[in-house]
């Protein structure tokens, strides 16, 4: 039944391909060319089924993968198992479903975090960081802020791409979130000047850490 199921679902995701949406994702890293509308369509359609999800995840489709993780139960899969979905997780938009749907609502979030974050594939590593983010904002008892923001001061400037904006995240949460923190995060971010010229539509807040910190505490005094 799984089996007809998966091509079934295969030949639904080729029918939704197209190629204009293929050429804008591809520009980001992301090799499908499917509406993440329609994507989210077929998902609710399908609901939770967790052997799908698993059977199309072996296909190594992007598309069929990023559909994989709306119809998964998070709660379902074992460490050792997310470990090594993460390291196959190499399109950005499917590492970013992945621990954000995924690996944040599991059990193993916390020992994976860990795991994570002193990996020396920097892809895997930023998905620790983007997990020590989420501490930063909705648990931080028991980190060691002090010790995050050493690291990022060390790390940040010469990590590449994807390790280093999850770092980035993480320094401008910790001077959102912990004012006792703000005036150190800030000064690291000038001093490091990551993602300074990052090209900003208006109306958006500049990654810039400096920026985004003042931003938002600002957003919240005035709201």
């Amino acid at each position: 039944m799984a089996e007809v199921a998966v091509a079934e679902v295969m030949a639904e995701l080729a029918a939704l391909e197209d190629p204009k949406m293929r050429a804008v994702n591809e520009k980001h890293g992301d090799d499908h060319g499917v509406n993440l509308g329609r994507l989210r369509e077929l998902a609710k359609r399908l609901k939770t089924q967790q052997e799908l999800s698993r059977r199309l995840w072996e296909t190594a489709d992007t598309a069929a993968r990023l559909l994989a993780i709306l119809v998964c139960r998070p709660k379902a899969f074992e460490r050792d198992e997310l470990d090594t979905m993460l390291r196959e997780a190499r399109v950005p938009k499917v590492h970013d479903w992945l621990v954000n749907y995924v690996v944040k609502k599991s059990p193993h979030a916390e020992e994976l975090r860990v795991a994570w974050t002193a990996d020396p594939d920097a892809v895997v590593a930023s998905a620790g960081w983007a997990l020590t983010t989420e501490r930063v904002a909705k648990k931080p008892e028991g980190l060691n802020l002090a010790g995050l923001l050493d690291v990022i001061e060390a790390e940040m400037r010469d990590a590449p791409d994807r390790l280093q904006w999850a770092m980035n995240h993480c320094l401008a949460q910790i001077g959102i979130e912990h004012a006792e923190h703000r005036a150190r995060a800030i000064a690291i971010g000038e001093r490091l000047e990551v993602l300074k010229d990052y090209p900003t539509p208006p109306n958006c807040t500049s990654p810039f850490a400096p920026v985004w910190i003042n931003e938002m505490v600002r957003r919240r005094h005035d709201g």
